[in-house]
C-alpha cells in the first residue's frame, strides 16, 4: 500500500500545485470570473484520466493470457519511461513551475476562454495520464487485492488537503527537497515495476529466460507471509525473479538513482563551508 500511497501522494500533489498557482494567479490578477474555464479545463482532465484507466483495466480482460501479458509487460515499461522523465523534470523544475504557469495563463487570458480550458486541461491532464499508467501498473504488480487501490486513493486524497493547505498559506514546504526525496523513492518503485514488466513479456514469450531463476528464497521469504506481502507491495519484490529480471533491475536502478541524488549531493557539498585548520 505505501508504495501505491507514495504515487497518488506525489503526483497528486503535482496536480494540485498547478492548479492552485492557477486559481492563485487569477485571483491576484482581477481575474476570479474566469475560474469557470478553468475549472472545467481540469475536470475534464480529471475524466480523461479516470477513463483511461477504466479502459486500462476492462479493456484488457477480454485478452488471452499472452496477450494480456504482452501488454501488461509493454507499458510497465512505458509506465516507467514516462515516471523516470517525470522526476527528473519535476526536479529541475519545480523553482520555476510558478512562473512557467503564470505565462501560460497570460497568453490564454488573452486568447479567450477556450484557450483557458485548454491550458488547465493540458496541465493537468498530463499528470493525470501519467498517474493512471503507472498506478495502474503498479496495483497489478503488488497484486494485493484492494490494498493498493486504497493506498492511492489515500495518496491522492492527502494530496488534496496539501494542495489546499498551501493555497491557503497554512502550510509550507520545500518542495525541492520534498520532489527529490520522494522522487527518489518513485525511482526504486519504477525498478521494480520495470522488473515485473519483463516478467510479464517472459510469460508471454516475447521475451526469453523465464525459467531462467537468478534465486529463490521462497521458503525464507513466503510470498504469502506479511513480510513477503510487505515487500511485495513496497518494492514489488519477487522471492524467485529471473536472471533477466535481476539485471534489468539492477541497470535502471543504480544509473538513475545516481544520476538523480547526484546534482544534490554536488550542491549540498559546494554550500559546505570548508573546514578550518591544516
Amino acid at each position: 500500500m505505501f508504495s501505491n500511497y507514495l504515487i497518488g501522494l506525489r503526483e497528486g500533489l503535482e496536480a494540485s500545485l498547478v492548479v492552485c498557482i492557477l486559481i492563485a494567479y487569477l485571483v491576484k490578477t482581477g481575474n476570479r470570473d474566469r475560474l469557470g474555464p478553468l475549472w472545467l479545463g481540469v475536470g475534464l482532465a480529471a475524466a480523461l484520466s479516470l477513463a483511461f484507466g477504466a479502459g486500462l483495466e476492462f479493456g484488457t480482460q477480454e485478452l488471452t493470457f499472452t496477450a494480456q501479458e504482452a501488454i501488461g509487460g509493454s507499458l510497465s515499461i512505458v509506465a516507467v519511461g514516462l515516471v523516470t522523465w517525470m522526476v527528473f523534470w519535476m526536479k529541475r523544475t519545480a523553482r520555476h513551475l510558478k512562473a512557467e504557469l503564470h505565462g501560460k495563463l497570460d497568453a490564454a487570458l488573452a486568447m479567450g476562454t477556450g484557450a483557458l480550458v485548454a491550458t488547465a486541461f493540458l496541465a493537468v491532464g498530463r499528470e493525470g495520464l501519467e498517474t493512471s499508467l503507472f498506478v495502474w501498473r503498479s496495483v497489478h504488480a503488488a497484486g494485493d487485492g484492494a490494498a493498493p487501490l486504497i493506498g492511492v486513493l489515500l495518496g491522492i486524497g492527502s494530496s488534496v488537503v496539501l494542495g489546499w493547505l498551501f493555497y491557503r498559506g497554512a502550510l509550507r514546504i520545500n518542495l525541492s527537497k520534498f520532489f527529490t526525496w520522494t522522487g527518489g523513492m518513485l525511482v526504486v518503485v519504477a525498478a521494480g515495476v520495470l522488473a515485473y514488466g519483463v516478467h510479464d513479456l517472459q510469460e508471454a514469450d516475447f521475451v526469453p529466460g523465464l525459467t531462467d531463476k537468478a534465486f529463490d528464497i521462497s521458503s525464507t521469504i513466503p510470498p504469502d507471509s506479511w513480510y513477503g506481502t510487505l515487500l511485495k507491495g513496497t518494492l514489488n519484490f519477487q522471492p524467485d525473479p529471473t536472471v533477466l529480471q535481476v539485471w534489468v533491475w539492477a541497470l535502471y536502478l543504480v544509473p538513475v538513482l545516481a544520476l538523480f541524488l547526484a546534482p544534490s549531493l554536488v550542491k549540498r557539498t559546494k554550500a559546505e563551508p570548508e573546514p578550518s585548520g591544516s
